[in-house]
Protein backbone atom coordinates (compact mmCIF):
# COMPACT_ATOMS: atom_id res chain seq x y z
CA UNK A 1 0.00 0.00 0.00
CA UNK A 2 2.88 2.55 0.77
CA UNK A 3 4.47 1.33 -2.32
CA UNK A 4 1.16 2.14 -4.20
CA UNK A 5 1.02 5.91 -2.27
CA UNK A 6 4.64 6.42 -3.32
CA UNK A 7 3.75 6.05 -7.21
CA UNK A 8 0.63 7.84 -7.58
CA UNK A 9 2.76 11.17 -5.59
CA UNK A 10 5.69 10.29 -7.91
CA UNK A 11 2.90 10.81 -11.15
CA UNK A 12 1.11 13.80 -9.85
CA UNK A 13 4.58 15.31 -8.87
CA UNK A 14 5.44 14.63 -12.70
CA UNK A 15 2.03 16.22 -14.06
CA UNK A 16 2.85 19.12 -11.93
CA UNK A 17 6.14 18.98 -13.74
CA UNK A 18 4.82 19.00 -16.85
CA UNK A 19 2.01 21.46 -16.74
CA UNK A 20 4.15 24.16 -14.86
CA UNK A 21 7.43 23.78 -17.16
CA UNK A 22 4.77 24.00 -20.50
CA UNK A 23 3.72 27.08 -19.48
CA UNK A 24 4.14 29.71 -22.22
CA UNK A 25 4.57 33.44 -21.28
CA UNK A 26 1.95 35.79 -22.77
CA UNK A 27 1.39 37.72 -26.36
CA UNK A 28 0.58 40.92 -26.23
CA UNK A 29 -3.12 41.38 -26.63
CA UNK A 30 -3.22 44.97 -26.76
CA UNK A 31 -4.41 46.64 -30.23
CA UNK A 32 -1.81 48.69 -32.34
CA UNK A 33 -4.29 49.44 -34.53
CA UNK A 34 -4.90 53.05 -35.39
CA UNK A 35 -8.73 54.09 -36.57
CA UNK A 36 -9.46 54.56 -39.64
CA UNK A 37 -10.67 58.72 -40.64
CA UNK A 38 -14.46 59.23 -41.81
CA UNK A 39 -13.61 60.80 -44.77
CA UNK A 40 -11.09 62.15 -47.76
CA UNK A 41 -10.48 65.55 -46.49
CA UNK A 42 -13.98 66.27 -44.75
CA UNK A 43 -15.86 64.91 -48.08
CA UNK A 44 -17.89 62.09 -47.62
CA UNK A 45 -19.69 60.20 -50.50
CA UNK A 46 -22.10 58.04 -50.73
CA UNK A 47 -21.32 55.99 -54.01
CA UNK A 48 -17.64 54.21 -54.99
CA UNK A 49 -16.53 54.08 -58.17
CA UNK A 50 -14.14 50.92 -56.79
CA UNK A 51 -16.99 48.74 -56.79
CA UNK A 52 -17.99 49.75 -60.81
CA UNK A 53 -17.05 46.80 -63.15
CA UNK A 54 -13.47 47.60 -65.57
CA UNK A 55 -15.49 47.16 -68.46
CA UNK A 56 -17.94 49.93 -67.60
CA UNK A 57 -15.34 52.30 -66.00
CA UNK A 58 -13.66 51.66 -69.30
CA UNK A 59 -15.11 52.37 -71.98
CA UNK A 60 -12.83 52.37 -74.96
CA UNK A 61 -13.15 48.67 -77.29
CA UNK A 62 -9.74 48.79 -78.19
CA UNK A 63 -8.52 48.61 -74.54
CA UNK A 64 -11.43 46.35 -73.41
CA UNK A 65 -9.64 43.77 -75.66
CA UNK A 66 -6.20 44.07 -74.39
CA UNK A 67 -7.54 44.02 -71.08
CA UNK A 68 -9.22 40.79 -72.05
CA UNK A 69 -6.12 39.41 -73.49
CA UNK A 70 -3.86 40.27 -70.49
CA UNK A 71 -6.60 38.06 -67.91
CA UNK A 72 -5.98 35.22 -70.01
CA UNK A 73 -2.53 34.96 -70.46
CA UNK A 74 -0.57 37.11 -68.10
CA UNK A 75 2.00 35.07 -66.51
CA UNK A 76 2.20 36.96 -63.29
CA UNK A 77 -1.83 35.83 -63.20
CA UNK A 78 -1.29 32.47 -64.01
CA UNK A 79 1.71 31.99 -60.67
CA UNK A 80 -0.82 33.71 -58.51
CA UNK A 81 -3.20 31.03 -59.44
CA UNK A 82 -0.69 28.41 -58.62
CA UNK A 83 -0.29 29.76 -55.25
CA UNK A 84 -3.47 29.50 -54.66
CA UNK A 85 -3.73 25.87 -55.87
CA UNK A 86 -0.99 25.61 -53.51
CA UNK A 87 -2.90 27.13 -50.42
CA UNK A 88 -5.90 25.40 -50.76
CA UNK A 89 -3.66 21.86 -50.84
CA UNK A 90 -2.27 23.27 -47.78
CA UNK A 91 -5.60 23.72 -46.54
CA UNK A 92 -6.13 19.98 -47.33
CA UNK A 93 -3.48 18.73 -45.50
CA UNK A 94 -4.66 20.35 -42.30
CA UNK A 95 -8.13 18.91 -42.63
CA UNK A 96 -6.74 15.75 -42.28
CA UNK A 97 -4.42 16.26 -39.17
CA UNK A 98 -6.69 15.54 -36.37
CA UNK A 99 -7.95 11.96 -37.80
CA UNK A 100 -6.38 9.08 -37.08
CA UNK A 101 -3.72 7.43 -39.64
CA UNK A 102 -4.82 4.59 -40.88
CA UNK A 103 -1.99 2.29 -43.17
CA UNK A 104 -1.59 -1.44 -44.39
CA UNK A 105 1.42 -2.92 -43.86
CA UNK A 106 2.51 -6.47 -45.45
CA UNK A 107 5.91 -7.89 -44.14
CA UNK A 108 8.24 -10.70 -43.88
CA UNK A 109 11.28 -11.21 -41.55
CA UNK A 110 13.58 -14.45 -41.04
CA UNK A 111 14.84 -13.50 -37.28
CA UNK A 112 17.79 -15.06 -35.36
CA UNK A 113 18.42 -14.41 -31.88
CA UNK A 114 21.81 -14.63 -30.09
CA UNK A 115 21.89 -17.98 -27.52
CA UNK A 116 23.24 -15.95 -24.81
CA UNK A 117 20.35 -13.19 -24.99
CA UNK A 118 16.98 -13.46 -23.27
CA UNK A 119 15.10 -14.58 -26.30
CA UNK A 120 17.61 -17.10 -27.38
CA UNK A 121 17.45 -18.56 -24.29
CA UNK A 122 14.23 -18.74 -23.72
CA UNK A 123 13.69 -20.48 -27.30
CA UNK A 124 15.95 -23.19 -26.77
CA UNK A 125 13.47 -24.61 -24.16
CA UNK A 126 10.54 -23.27 -25.74
CA UNK A 127 8.02 -26.21 -27.84
CA UNK A 128 6.01 -24.56 -30.94
CA UNK A 129 4.29 -27.95 -31.38
CA UNK A 130 4.85 -31.09 -29.50
CA UNK A 131 8.18 -32.25 -29.60
CA UNK A 132 9.66 -29.57 -32.35
CA UNK A 133 11.72 -26.66 -30.33
CA UNK A 134 11.39 -23.40 -31.86
CA UNK A 135 14.08 -23.15 -34.32
CA UNK A 136 17.39 -21.09 -34.21
CA UNK A 137 16.03 -19.03 -37.48
CA UNK A 138 13.01 -18.07 -36.88
CA UNK A 139 10.35 -16.39 -40.14
CA UNK A 140 8.34 -13.82 -38.78
CA UNK A 141 5.59 -13.23 -41.36
CA UNK A 142 2.89 -10.37 -40.69
CA UNK A 143 -0.23 -8.38 -42.80
CA UNK A 144 -2.43 -6.01 -40.60
CA UNK A 145 -3.30 -2.52 -39.98
CA UNK A 146 -1.35 0.08 -37.95
CA UNK A 147 -3.21 3.54 -36.89
CA UNK A 148 -1.51 6.69 -34.94
CA UNK A 149 -4.02 9.49 -33.40
CA UNK A 150 -2.90 12.39 -31.81
CA UNK A 151 -6.37 13.78 -29.70
CA UNK A 152 -6.13 17.39 -30.12
CA UNK A 153 -6.87 18.54 -26.68
CA UNK A 154 -5.46 22.03 -26.89
CA UNK A 155 -6.83 23.15 -30.13
CA UNK A 156 -3.18 22.99 -32.04
CA UNK A 157 -4.18 20.95 -35.16
CA UNK A 158 -7.43 23.45 -35.03
CA UNK A 159 -5.85 26.42 -35.43
CA UNK A 160 -3.40 25.05 -38.06
CA UNK A 161 -6.40 24.24 -39.92
CA UNK A 162 -7.56 27.94 -39.00
CA UNK A 163 -3.99 29.06 -40.32
CA UNK A 164 -4.24 27.45 -43.83
CA UNK A 165 -7.49 28.82 -43.88
CA UNK A 166 -6.96 32.31 -43.84
CA UNK A 167 -3.67 31.60 -46.09
CA UNK A 168 -5.64 30.08 -48.74
CA UNK A 169 -7.88 33.29 -48.34
CA UNK A 170 -4.90 35.50 -48.54
CA UNK A 171 -4.15 33.90 -51.97
CA UNK A 172 -7.26 34.64 -53.62
CA UNK A 173 -6.76 38.16 -52.32
CA UNK A 174 -3.19 38.31 -53.58
CA UNK A 175 -4.56 37.19 -56.95
CA UNK A 176 -7.24 39.81 -56.93
CA UNK A 177 -4.78 42.53 -56.12
CA UNK A 178 -2.94 41.34 -59.18
CA UNK A 179 -5.86 41.42 -61.21
CA UNK A 180 -6.12 45.19 -60.11
CA UNK A 181 -2.74 45.99 -60.88
CA UNK A 182 -2.70 44.46 -64.31
CA UNK A 183 -5.86 46.34 -65.42
CA UNK A 184 -4.33 49.44 -64.41
CA UNK A 185 -0.76 48.83 -65.83
CA UNK A 186 -2.33 47.98 -69.00
CA UNK A 187 -4.68 51.07 -68.96
CA UNK A 188 -2.03 53.68 -68.00
CA UNK A 189 0.39 51.97 -70.79
CA UNK A 190 -2.60 52.32 -73.53
CA UNK A 191 -3.28 56.15 -72.87
CA UNK A 192 0.23 56.57 -72.73
CA UNK A 193 1.05 54.91 -76.19
CA UNK A 194 -1.93 57.31 -77.59
CA UNK A 195 -0.05 60.45 -75.66
CA UNK A 196 2.97 59.03 -77.61
CA UNK A 197 1.15 58.74 -80.82
CA UNK A 198 0.02 62.23 -80.88
CA UNK A 199 3.39 63.99 -79.85
CA UNK A 200 4.77 62.47 -82.84
CA UNK A 201 2.17 63.71 -85.12
CA UNK A 202 2.16 67.44 -83.65
CA UNK A 203 6.79 66.44 -84.31
CA UNK A 204 6.22 65.69 -87.83
CA UNK A 205 3.89 68.81 -88.21
CA UNK A 206 5.96 71.11 -86.81
CA UNK A 207 9.29 69.36 -88.66
CA UNK A 208 7.17 70.21 -92.02
CA UNK A 209 6.35 73.43 -90.94
CA UNK A 210 10.52 74.40 -89.92
CA UNK A 211 10.93 72.90 -93.53
CA UNK A 212 8.91 75.29 -95.42
CA UNK A 213 10.45 78.26 -93.20
CA UNK A 214 14.01 77.24 -94.06
CA UNK A 215 13.34 77.35 -97.43
CA UNK A 216 12.16 80.59 -97.24
CA UNK A 217 15.54 81.52 -95.01
CA UNK A 218 17.51 80.10 -97.85
CA UNK A 219 15.02 82.04 -100.36
CA UNK A 220 15.96 85.51 -98.54
CA UNK A 221 19.70 84.44 -98.63
CA UNK A 222 19.54 84.66 -101.86
CA UNK A 223 17.91 87.73 -102.10
CA UNK A 224 20.57 88.92 -99.74
CA UNK A 225 17.80 89.28 -96.83
CA UNK A 226 19.29 87.07 -94.37
CA UNK A 227 22.72 85.37 -93.73
CA UNK A 228 24.45 82.14 -93.36
CA UNK A 229 23.73 82.52 -89.44
CA UNK A 230 19.98 83.00 -90.01
CA UNK A 231 19.86 79.61 -92.11
CA UNK A 232 21.91 77.22 -89.75
CA UNK A 233 19.55 78.52 -86.68
CA UNK A 234 17.14 76.94 -88.48
CA UNK A 235 18.62 73.97 -89.83
CA UNK A 236 19.78 73.24 -86.36
CA UNK A 237 15.85 73.53 -84.87
CA UNK A 238 14.81 71.50 -88.01
CA UNK A 239 17.77 68.58 -86.43
CA UNK A 240 16.73 69.34 -82.99
CA UNK A 241 12.85 68.30 -83.77
CA UNK A 242 14.42 64.92 -85.88
CA UNK A 243 15.69 63.95 -83.08
CA UNK A 244 12.88 64.26 -81.13
CA UNK A 245 10.93 62.16 -83.34
CA UNK A 246 13.31 59.10 -82.95
CA UNK A 247 12.78 59.59 -79.05
CA UNK A 248 9.45 59.40 -79.17
CA UNK A 249 9.35 56.59 -82.16
CA UNK A 250 12.11 54.93 -79.37
CA UNK A 251 9.65 55.80 -76.62
CA UNK A 252 6.36 53.90 -78.82
CA UNK A 253 8.85 50.36 -79.17
CA UNK A 254 8.99 50.34 -75.33
CA UNK A 255 5.65 51.08 -74.63
CA UNK A 256 4.56 48.37 -76.84
CA UNK A 257 6.75 46.19 -75.69
CA UNK A 258 5.56 46.70 -72.15
CA UNK A 259 2.23 45.73 -73.25
CA UNK A 260 3.09 42.58 -75.40
CA UNK A 261 4.71 41.53 -72.19
CA UNK A 262 1.75 42.38 -70.13
CA UNK A 263 -0.71 40.11 -72.28
CA UNK A 264 2.04 37.54 -72.01
CA UNK A 265 2.92 37.57 -75.84
CA UNK A 266 6.53 38.61 -77.84
CA UNK A 267 6.27 42.03 -79.17
CA UNK A 268 3.97 43.29 -82.11
CA UNK A 269 1.91 45.91 -83.01
CA UNK A 270 -0.54 47.34 -80.61
CA UNK A 271 -4.04 47.40 -81.91
CA UNK A 272 -4.83 51.34 -80.81
CA UNK A 273 -7.72 54.27 -81.73
CA UNK A 274 -5.38 57.38 -81.54
CA UNK A 275 -8.62 59.74 -81.82
CA UNK A 276 -9.92 58.51 -78.73
CA UNK A 277 -7.32 59.91 -76.74
CA UNK A 278 -8.53 64.06 -78.13
CA UNK A 279 -11.87 62.91 -76.02
CA UNK A 280 -12.67 64.02 -72.96
CA UNK A 281 -11.32 62.51 -69.27
CA UNK A 282 -13.76 60.71 -67.43
CA UNK A 283 -15.37 62.57 -65.16
CA UNK A 284 -14.94 62.62 -61.64
CA UNK A 285 -14.80 59.55 -59.51
CA UNK A 286 -16.27 58.36 -56.58
CA UNK A 287 -14.17 57.64 -53.61
CA UNK A 288 -16.72 57.07 -50.94
CA UNK A 289 -15.56 56.54 -47.53
CA UNK A 290 -12.05 55.61 -46.28
CA UNK A 291 -13.93 52.39 -44.38
CA UNK A 292 -14.87 51.48 -48.17
CA UNK A 293 -10.97 50.49 -48.18
CA UNK A 294 -11.37 47.42 -45.82
CA UNK A 295 -13.63 45.93 -47.85
CA UNK A 296 -12.68 46.94 -51.79
CA UNK A 297 -8.91 47.18 -51.46
CA UNK A 298 -7.66 42.86 -52.08
CA UNK A 299 -4.00 44.02 -50.39
CA UNK A 300 -5.68 45.26 -47.37
CA UNK A 301 -8.10 42.41 -47.53
CA UNK A 302 -4.76 39.64 -47.85
CA UNK A 303 -3.00 41.60 -44.98
CA UNK A 304 -6.13 41.28 -42.98
CA UNK A 305 -6.13 37.22 -43.45
CA UNK A 306 -1.99 37.01 -42.92
CA UNK A 307 -3.45 38.86 -39.71
CA UNK A 308 -5.36 36.06 -38.96
CA UNK A 309 -3.59 33.54 -40.14
CA UNK A 310 -0.73 34.60 -37.82
CA UNK A 311 -3.11 34.65 -34.75
CA UNK A 312 -4.02 31.33 -35.04
CA UNK A 313 -0.27 30.26 -35.30
CA UNK A 314 0.60 31.80 -31.95
CA UNK A 315 -2.31 29.49 -30.89
CA UNK A 316 -1.04 26.82 -32.39
CA UNK A 317 2.77 27.47 -30.96
CA UNK A 318 1.06 28.03 -27.60
CA UNK A 319 -0.06 24.38 -27.92
CA UNK A 320 3.36 23.36 -28.55
CA UNK A 321 4.44 23.71 -24.94
CA UNK A 322 1.20 21.69 -23.48
CA UNK A 323 1.23 17.80 -23.13
CA UNK A 324 0.01 15.88 -26.27
CA UNK A 325 -1.93 12.54 -26.38
CA UNK A 326 -1.29 10.17 -28.84
CA UNK A 327 -3.05 6.60 -29.52
CA UNK A 328 -1.02 4.29 -31.36
CA UNK A 329 -2.86 0.59 -32.34
CA UNK A 330 -1.99 -2.14 -34.80
CA UNK A 331 -4.02 -5.27 -35.50
CA UNK A 332 -3.48 -8.18 -38.21
CA UNK A 333 -2.09 -11.47 -38.99
CA UNK A 334 1.47 -12.94 -37.79
CA UNK A 335 2.78 -16.04 -37.95
CA UNK A 336 6.20 -17.88 -38.68
CA UNK A 337 4.86 -20.16 -41.21
CA UNK A 338 2.55 -19.04 -44.12
CA UNK A 339 0.52 -22.12 -43.55
CA UNK A 340 -0.94 -20.91 -40.34
CA UNK A 341 -1.19 -17.02 -41.41
CA UNK A 342 -4.86 -17.25 -41.74
CA UNK A 343 -6.14 -18.70 -38.84
CA UNK A 344 -8.02 -17.08 -35.48
CA UNK A 345 -4.49 -18.27 -33.45
CA UNK A 346 -2.34 -15.95 -35.31
CA UNK A 347 -4.49 -12.55 -34.88
CA UNK A 348 -2.31 -10.43 -33.06
CA UNK A 349 -2.66 -6.56 -31.91
CA UNK A 350 -1.19 -3.48 -29.83
CA UNK A 351 -2.61 -0.67 -28.16
CA UNK A 352 -0.96 2.23 -26.83
CA UNK A 353 -1.56 5.47 -25.15
CA UNK A 354 0.72 8.26 -23.91
CA UNK A 355 1.17 11.24 -22.85
CA UNK A 356 3.79 13.52 -24.03
CA UNK A 357 5.22 16.94 -22.68
CA UNK A 358 8.50 19.01 -23.25
CA UNK A 359 10.40 19.26 -19.71
CA UNK A 360 13.78 19.89 -20.35
CA UNK A 361 15.57 21.79 -23.55
CA UNK A 362 12.54 23.58 -24.52
CA UNK A 363 13.93 25.87 -26.73
CA UNK A 364 13.22 25.25 -29.73
CA UNK A 365 9.44 25.48 -29.09
CA UNK A 366 9.90 28.86 -26.54
CA UNK A 367 11.79 29.76 -30.38
CA UNK A 368 8.91 28.56 -32.44
CA UNK A 369 6.59 30.67 -29.96
CA UNK A 370 8.70 33.50 -29.96
CA UNK A 371 8.83 33.71 -33.61
CA UNK A 372 5.01 33.36 -34.13
CA UNK A 373 4.70 35.96 -31.76
CA UNK A 374 6.81 38.63 -33.72
CA UNK A 375 5.05 37.14 -37.12
CA UNK A 376 1.63 38.59 -35.46
CA UNK A 377 3.15 41.46 -34.71
CA UNK A 378 4.69 41.91 -38.20
CA UNK A 379 1.73 40.91 -39.65
CA UNK A 380 -0.37 43.52 -37.63
CA UNK A 381 1.98 46.53 -38.56
CA UNK A 382 1.73 45.40 -42.16
CA UNK A 383 -2.16 45.54 -42.26
CA UNK A 384 -2.28 48.97 -40.82
CA UNK A 385 0.41 49.56 -43.18
CA UNK A 386 -1.61 48.72 -45.86
CA UNK A 387 -4.47 51.07 -44.75
CA UNK A 388 -2.89 54.10 -44.75
CA UNK A 389 -1.11 53.25 -47.64
CA UNK A 390 -4.57 52.67 -49.84
CA UNK A 391 -6.08 56.27 -47.60
CA UNK A 392 -2.80 58.37 -49.07
CA UNK A 393 -2.86 56.93 -52.26
CA UNK A 394 -6.53 57.60 -53.03
CA UNK A 395 -6.20 61.14 -51.10
CA UNK A 396 -3.46 61.92 -53.52
CA UNK A 397 -4.86 60.87 -56.87
CA UNK A 398 -8.06 63.16 -55.45
CA UNK A 399 -5.72 66.07 -55.54
CA UNK A 400 -4.20 65.47 -58.31
CA UNK A 401 -6.82 64.99 -60.77
CA UNK A 402 -8.37 68.55 -59.44
CA UNK A 403 -4.71 70.07 -60.01
CA UNK A 404 -4.59 68.57 -63.17
CA UNK A 405 -7.76 69.64 -64.58
CA UNK A 406 -6.80 73.20 -63.96
CA UNK A 407 -3.29 73.17 -65.16
CA UNK A 408 -4.77 71.44 -68.54
CA UNK A 409 -7.02 74.22 -68.70
CA UNK A 410 -4.35 77.07 -68.37
CA UNK A 411 -1.81 75.20 -70.56
CA UNK A 412 -4.68 75.33 -73.77
CA UNK A 413 -4.51 78.78 -73.11
CA UNK A 414 -0.75 78.86 -73.29
CA UNK A 415 -0.77 76.96 -76.44
CA UNK A 416 -3.35 78.99 -78.29
CA UNK A 417 -1.48 82.33 -77.21
CA UNK A 418 2.07 80.80 -78.74
CA UNK A 419 0.58 79.33 -81.79
CA UNK A 420 -0.82 83.02 -82.51
CA UNK A 421 2.21 84.28 -81.78
CA UNK A 422 4.04 82.08 -84.25
CA UNK A 423 1.97 83.73 -86.94
CA UNK A 424 2.49 87.01 -85.57
CA UNK A 425 6.15 86.72 -85.39
CA UNK A 426 6.19 85.00 -89.30
CA UNK A 427 4.29 87.96 -90.14
CA UNK A 428 6.30 90.52 -88.31
CA UNK A 429 9.76 89.05 -89.69
CA UNK A 430 8.46 89.36 -93.43
CA UNK A 431 8.25 92.99 -92.81
CA UNK A 432 11.19 93.52 -90.77
CA UNK A 433 10.15 93.92 -87.60
CA UNK A 434 10.93 90.94 -86.11
CA UNK A 435 14.74 88.84 -86.26
CA UNK A 436 14.56 85.47 -87.00
CA UNK A 437 16.04 84.61 -83.69
CA UNK A 438 12.12 85.54 -82.16
CA UNK A 439 10.49 82.68 -84.73
CA UNK A 440 12.52 80.16 -83.90
CA UNK A 441 12.57 80.89 -80.06
CA UNK A 442 8.57 80.92 -80.29
CA UNK A 443 8.60 78.18 -82.43
CA UNK A 444 10.32 76.17 -79.85
CA UNK A 445 8.15 77.36 -77.13
CA UNK A 446 4.84 76.40 -78.84
CA UNK A 447 6.14 72.86 -79.81
CA UNK A 448 7.56 72.30 -76.26
CA UNK A 449 3.47 73.68 -74.84
CA UNK A 450 2.25 71.75 -76.84
CA UNK A 451 3.84 68.26 -76.01
CA UNK A 452 3.13 69.55 -72.60
CA UNK A 453 -0.30 70.06 -72.89
CA UNK A 454 -0.40 65.98 -74.39
CA UNK A 455 1.44 64.89 -71.62
CA UNK A 456 -0.37 66.81 -68.85
CA UNK A 457 -3.73 65.12 -71.12
CA UNK A 458 -1.79 61.67 -70.15
CA UNK A 459 -1.46 62.55 -66.94
CA UNK A 460 -5.26 63.33 -66.21
CA UNK A 461 -5.91 59.42 -68.12
CA UNK A 462 -3.13 58.03 -65.29
CA UNK A 463 -4.42 59.68 -62.38
CA UNK A 464 -8.01 58.56 -63.07
CA UNK A 465 -6.53 55.05 -64.07
CA UNK A 466 -4.63 55.30 -60.48
CA UNK A 467 -7.56 56.29 -58.49
CA UNK A 468 -9.47 53.79 -59.34
CA UNK A 469 -7.09 51.08 -58.66
CA UNK A 470 -6.44 52.86 -55.54
CA UNK A 471 -10.10 52.05 -54.67
CA UNK A 472 -9.70 48.58 -55.28
CA UNK A 473 -11.47 48.80 -58.14
CA UNK A 474 -10.59 45.84 -61.31
CA UNK A 475 -11.20 42.32 -59.59
CA UNK A 476 -14.98 42.16 -59.09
Amino acid sequence: MKRLNYNNALYFALLVCVFTNCKPSKTATSSLLKTTPEAYNNTKDSTNSGKVDWKNYFTNPTLIDLIDTALANNLDLMVAAQKINMARSQVKYTKGLPLPYISGTISTAQRRYGRYTMDGAGNSSTYITPGQIVPTNLPDHYGGLQSSWEIDVWGKLRNKKRAAVAKYLASIEGKNWVITNLIADIASSYYEILALDIELDIIRETIILQNNQLAIILLQKEAGRANELAVKQFEAQVLNSKSLEIEILQKIIECENKLNFLLGRYPQTIKRDKLSFTQSVPAQVHVGIPSDLLNNRPDVKQAEYELIASKANVKAARAAFYPSLNINAAGGLQSFNTAFLISPQSFAYSLLGGLTAPLINTSAIKAQFRNAKASQLEAMYHYQKSIINGYVEVYNQMVNINNLEQIYKLKNEEVEVLTTAIETSSELYLTGRATYIEIIITRKNALLSKLELIEIKQRQYKAVVNIYKALGGGWK
